[in-house]
């Protein structure tokens, strides 16, 4: 007989765990500004999963409520970082965050 599998909350916590971590480890390791921005961009993915999860497992619709607003807050954040990310590179000549160690006029 064949036995059906329930995807339960520990299996969403899971995968949000990895995420986070995988995005921990790009902010924390990496020196590329757009790399830092992706791992930004894992570890709002995380908080969302783990909200959504959270919402279906309360019954509430509060958990996603917070992950629309946190979809919005990572759209607007990345539209600016890019912005500054491009900055950066017309003035630098790199977007390697180790060389960005002064502030120009």
């Amino acid at each position: 007989m064949e036995q059906l599998t329930t995807i339960g909350l520990n299996h969403y916590l899971t995968i949000s765990a990895i995420l986070l971590g995988f995005g921990l480890f790009a902010v924390m390791t990496r020196k590329n500004a757009i790399v830092v921005l992706m791992g930004v961009e894992l570890i709002l993915n995380a908080a969302n999963i783990n909200f959504l999860a959270f919402s279906k497992y309360n019954g509430g619709m509060e958990g996603v409520m917070f992950a629309l607003f946190v979809i919005v807050i990572a759209a607007a954040e990345a539209a600016i970082a890019l912005a500054i990310v491009i900055n950066i590179f017309k003035i630098f000549k790199s977007v390697d965050v180790s060389k960005i160690d002064s502030m120009k006029e």
